[in-house]
């Protein structure tokens, strides 16, 4: 007969663990069940059952009647399951609390049981990636309690793990290499190596590679060098073949992970795989040239001694390989002049050319990319002669590199431009140009940028001085039919180049200023909007160049022709003609601005109801800059409306935006006084909308380090007698981004806001509290060293009780201001209110106490010694030692 638990469970609490996602029946079934309160933990894992889970966590299901005897084992399978549910499906916090009591009962689970229950799951194909990244978290967990119990399931996590290596996604890869690594130490580099070994010469490519992986991942945890004596067997096996490329690939695998962290251990990575560059079979060569151009890539400009051995048998490799094997042989030679003294770079340079130039034509993809990368740094050896490369390299380099088909191959295009730059930077941009020129005209589009975004590479970074009148001249033509042909308009390739370019000739342009502008004002009446908007752009670009030629009456009728453009439909070539009308007013001032600008900024001001966020922005830098250059234009009631349109714009959205607003609205105070925006202000305080509060508050913060705080803080702390709420938190508010931002002349006035910052600290509103502590940051913050440090005493006997508050942010905030009135009066007085409190009996009592010691110990741990108590010199007894404790 059943025992009757009836007296220890109610039916009200049976009710309260009813599952909403599973059926009725089995709902009622639970519930007409006999069931213990130790089972009850059960029931209540099923609430995060989900339909999909019913493949591997059926079990909880299978067996409703929960009253009938179950083995020990079972039980903890069953009690596994649950977490595993919470941990995969249950929010943040209680994700956290299974994690917990998982890592905190591996040992009782023990590894049969908790291997069983999660490597199945990360076998499922079906689940998401948020999920499978859970259980790969359980993993790493889990092994640290386990240690080296988990040596029996080695093979069994590797085979689920290793995968993770191979995959695209980044933190996969990172997730299974920390596994891997805490696996290594656990377990031991003798057990795992045994558990690898069947793996090395598997005739499966895909089985080698990830173990090769798994191999670099537990030389990266245990070290390469007690690796060494394992990898130079494995590398010279003569039983194996597939052992060999094995080795091989471990050794470049250890490199790509480890980088230069391989040159104490060269010599003997090196000594392992050398021998192998002869090997009759072709991969394993293949693999080994790959191998030893790793190493030579990540130890440079390092570690040539360790290379001489493979010298010769890479030469004459070089000059015996072709097809995939040359290109690997080639890759490692070009690695490894780099590494050479300039004598010997410069001969083994001119030779590997030769050998270049005899497959520079080949239509293989990897030999392009290979013989491109060698130019490369063969142009960057101090022993080759720019005479040399212009007579051998640049003719063949620009007939066989420099077509349409590389153009439309992104990777190809990029090493084609790379490659280019750093023949330029040896040979100089006068030999290039006129090749680069002609590609401009081109009639594919993608070949015309590939040839602009080159041109502006090499100028950004050598410039334009080595360039004869007439080269200037085909130059901007070329410019020109470019921008002027342009199909697609996603980038900004023609226009960047161009505007690098003419920034980079500055006076030299002047004699083509008129064409240039004439193809702006066409392009400007265009029925494109992305022709105009180019056009517009290109204005921004020249504009600060045709201002040094002298040519200012350009300027006037470009800025006139961008006014009558302020009608523009389309946002985005609107923001462009704001950007370009804002960079005209900045070189050639307001007083000289066609039209006026008393007739301008009056049209400005309906653009900024406009919610396109460029055209939000562009607007706001276009008044700002009119605030700040010349606001005695504008009389003060039209800056007053602007004032009210740029309130809203305080909580945009995009960050720089919000920036803007800022900017302007302390020109704009600055201008026409604080008392005039103020009273508005204030007023607006008392709004119900907390966003528009908050931005008032910051307005207000503008205002006050704009135009001093003498001027708005009489008029803020009157406001603060009115008794509602929101006005005194919204003066708090403004008070803390007032302090925030005028710095080190808080000082000024620390004692004049003292009583109502003590009046916030005591109010029974969290808010208040909370906001005030805020306040107490910032003025302790900017009075470091000012002689200030009775009042924030004062402010401390404030804050500290509220330290047992239990909202997060009022205690987050009340930290902050005990941290920073700390920095202000010194560790010694904050640590004297502390000292007591961190032996205090009750946990909840000392936590917070030794919140704030852990923070004072990490951020002025120096300055703590001196007051820490001195036992010695009292002699202090240990029973009054303890009674004191």
């Amino acid at each position: 007969m059943k025992p009757d638990y009836s007296t220890f469970v109610d039916e009200s609490s049976i009710d309260a663990y009813m599952i909403p996602d599973v059926s009725t029946e089995t709902n009622q079934i639970l519930k007409n069940s006999i069931i213990t309160p130790d089972q009850i933990p059960l029931i209540r894992d099923l609430q995060f059952f989900r339909e999909a889970d019913s493949k591997y966590f059926s079990k909880l299901l299978s067996n409703p009647d929960l009253s009938i005897d179950l083995s020990i084992d079972e039980q903890k399978e069953l009690r596994l399951m649950g977490l595993l549910l919470k941990i995969k499906n249950g929010n943040p916090s209680v994700r956290k609390q299974g994690l917990r009591s998982l890592t905190d009962n591996a040992r009782n689970f023990g590894p049969k049981i908790l291997f069983n229950q999660i490597l199945p799951l990360l076998m499922e194909k079906d689940f998401e990636d948020q999920e499978r990244h859970l259980i790969v978290k359980v993993i790493d967990r889990i092994l640290y309690k386990l240690d080296d119990l988990v040596r029996p399931y080695t093979h069994r996590i590797l085979k689920v793990i290793s995968p993770l290596l191979m995959e695209e996604d980044y933190i996969a890869r990172n997730e299974g290499r920390e596994i891997i690594s805490n696996l290594s130490k656990a377990a031991g580099l003798n057990h795992m190596i045994t558990t690898l070994r069947p793996d090395i010469d598997s005739s499966d490519d895909y089985v080698r590679n990830k173990t090769a992986r798994t191999f670099a991942v537990i030389a990266n945890a245990l070290g390469i060098l007690s690796l060494i004596p394992f990898l130079k067997a494995v590398c010279q096996s003569k039983k194996s073949w597939q052992a060999r490329l094995s080795g091989v690939k471990i050794i470049q695998q250890i490199t790509v992970l480890l980088g230069c962290g391989v040159l104490p251990q060269l010599d003997e990575l090196v000594g392992c795989i050398h021998q192998n560059l002869n090997h009759e079979i072709l991969s394993i060569r293949r693999n080994t040239a790959l191998a030893l151009s790793s190493l030579a890539d990540a130890s440079a400009p390092y570690g040539i001694e360790s290379f001489e051995k493979v010298l010769d048998p890479l030469w004459n490799g070089v000059q015996r390989q072709r097809g995939p094997c040359l290109c690997a042989f080639l890759k490692c030679i070009g690695c490894l002049i780099p590494l050479m003294d300039s004598e010997y770079a410069n001969y083994y340079a001119i030779e590997v050319i030769k050998i270049i130039l005899r497959e520079i034509n080949s239509s293989d993809e990897e030999m392009k990319r290979t013989i491109l990368k060698v130019i490369q740094q063969c142009a960057d050896t101090d022993g080759v002669t720019a005479s040399f490369l212009v007579q051998k390299v640049v003719l063949p380099f620009f007939r066989n590199f420099w077509n349409r088909r590389i153009a439309l191959d992104h990777r190809s295009s990029k090493m084609v431009i790379q490659t280019t730059h750093s023949l330029a930077r040896k040979i100089g941009f006068s030999e290039l140009v006129n090749k680069l020129i002609d590609i401009l005209k081109d009639d594919s589009d993608s070949f015309r940028k590939m040839g602009a975004e080159c041109i502006q590479n090499v100028i950004s970074s050598l410039g334009t001085s080595d360039l004869s009148d007439r080269t200037v001249e085909r130059l901007i033509d070329g410019l020109l039919v470019s921008f002027e042909l342009q199909v697609t308009f996603d980038d900004q390739i023609i226009l960047k180049s161009f505007g690098t370019t003419i920034s980079s000739l500055d006076v030299r342009v002047k004699p083509f200023i008129s064409k240039i502008v004439s193809i702006i004002l066409y392009r400007l009446r265009n029925n494109q909007p992305q022709v105009r908007q180019l056009a517009a752009d290109l204005i921004t670009k020249v504009s600060s160049v045709i201002i040094n030629c002298g040519e200012e009456d350009i300027m006037y009728k470009l800025g006139k022709v961008l006014y009558e453009s302020l009608g523009e439909v389309y946002p985005d070539v609107l923001g462009s003609i704001l950007n370009a009308l804002e960079n005209i007013i900045s070189v050639v001032g307001l007083a000289s601005m066609n039209p006026p600008i008393e007739q301008l900024l009056p049209n400005l001001t309906p653009i900024l109801r406009n919610r396109h966020e460029k055209v939000q922005e562009s607007t706001i830098k276009l008044i700002g800059r009119i605030a700040d250059r010349g606001p005695e234009y504008i009389p003060s009631k039209e800056w007053m409306r602007i004032c009210f349109e740029l309130i809203d714009m305080l909580k945009a959205h995009r960050k720089s935006i919000r920036r803007a607003a800022n900017n302007t609205f302390g020109y704009i105070a600055k201008a026409i006084g604080p008392q005039e925006v103020l009273s508005t202000l204030l007023n607006n305080l008392k709004v119900q909308e907390r966003q528009s509060r908050v931005c008032t508050a910051v307005a207000i913060g503008i205002v006050a380090e704009t135009c001093e705080p003498f001027t708005v803080l009489p008029a803020l702390m009157n406001e603060y007698r009115t008794p509602e709420n929101n006005v005194q938190n919204g003066v708090l508010k403004a008070m803390t981004f007032m302090f925030e931002y005028i710095g080190g002349i808080t000082k000024d006035y620390v004692y004049a806001v003292a009583p109502l910052v003590a009046d916030a600290l005591t109010d029974r509103d969290q808010v208040h509290r909370q906001t005030a502590a805020t306040v107490v940051k910032h003025m302790a913050l900017g009075c470091i060293g000012t002689g200030c440090e009775d009042a924030f005493i004062n402010f401390l006997n404030l804050l500290i009780p509220n330290i047992y508050e239990t909202s997060p942010q009022v205690i987050d905030r009340v930290i902050d201001g005990i941290d920073a009135i700390r920095n202000n009066v010194g560790s010694g007085i904050v640590l004297n209110y502390i000292f007591s409190g961190i032996f205090q009996a009750a946990r909840k009592v000392r936590a917070p106490y030794w919140k704030i010691y852990n923070d004072c110990y990490i951020q002025s741990c120096d300055s703590m010694v001196p007051y820490y108590p001195d036992f010695q010199e009292k002699h202090y007894k240990i029973e009054e030692l303890d009674d004191w404790i």
